[in-house]
């Protein structure tokens, strides 16, 4: 009979060196795609949202996470639905970019907004943005509208693994960071393209029917990930899973 580890205690790392523990970017592409890792958060019954937003699960430590595991990619992959309701805006601060030259990166990574249907939130914040760039991954043709300030390309394509090469081969991308949502997330599973999964579990029992972690069809066989590494910050706790 196995026993059971103990987690480590509480403070042990800093989020960047949880960043630099997981490896993502020397652990390089897969084939002829980049690495994809998953940022999400959930429930403890695994729901991914509080009143709609994924923010009343959070803690700053999470927060944190998030914002260095985004700013450590070549690419940002994320549902409109996503976009639409977090209001994406102001990705990157000052002290991002400054870390990314450092690394040797792009000031800003793209941030790609997939939508089967076209249906582009063309009111939220990144838009508007010069300095940012945004790539529409779209089954459907859509039309970009004169005051979007962002640099935006239309790439006419739904099927994820067909989007991920399009950006290793356009955007010499080797490290796509998804941030969901659920839907998202689930198509990834589902066609073999999630590399890591970064979980954090809320402490919080949600109810109710709003989304869960995935969303979708039910996987057959379920995929199984192996458990990496684990961390805790007061009550929320902190998973890395792999493929």
């Amino acid at each position: 009979m196995e026993g059971m580890a103990a987690l480590a205690p509480a403070g042990d790392l800093s989020p960047a060196e949880v960043i630099g523990a997981l490896a993502l970017r020397e652990r390089g592409p897969v084939g002829d795609r980049p690495r994809v890792a998953a940022v999400m958060i959930a429930s403890i019954d695994g729901q991914a949202t509080v009143a709609g937003r994924s923010g009343g699960l959070g803690h700053p430590v999470d927060r944190a996470l998030m914002r260095g595991l985004r700013a450590s990619a070549d690419a940002v992959l994320v549902g409109a639905a996503t976009v639409r309701a977090e209001r994406y805006a102001r990705l990157f601060d000052a002290e991002d970019v400054a870390a990314r030259i450092a690394a040797g990166l792009s000031e800003r990574p793209p941030l790609v907004v997939a939508t089967r249907a076209g249906d582009v939130p063309w009111d939220v914040g990144v838009f508007g943005e010069p300095e940012s760039s945004v790539v529409v991954a779209t089954g459907t043709a859509v039309e970009v509208p004169a005051g979007a300030a962002a640099a935006v390309e239309v790439l006419l394509e739904a099927d994820a693994r067909a989007v991920l090469e399009h950006l290793a081969q356009s955007r010499a991308a080797s490290l796509v960071v998804c941030e969901g949502g659920p839907r998202l997330l689930s198509a990834l599973v589902a066609a073999g393209l999630l590399d890591d999964l970064i979980l954090t579990v809320a402490p919080l029992v949600v109810g109710g029917v709003g989304p869960a972690l995935l969303t979708g069809p039910a996987l057959e066989p379920p995929a199984r990930l192996a458990l990496a590494a684990a961390w805790r910050s007061d009550d929320h706790l902190f998973l890395h899973y792999t493929a």
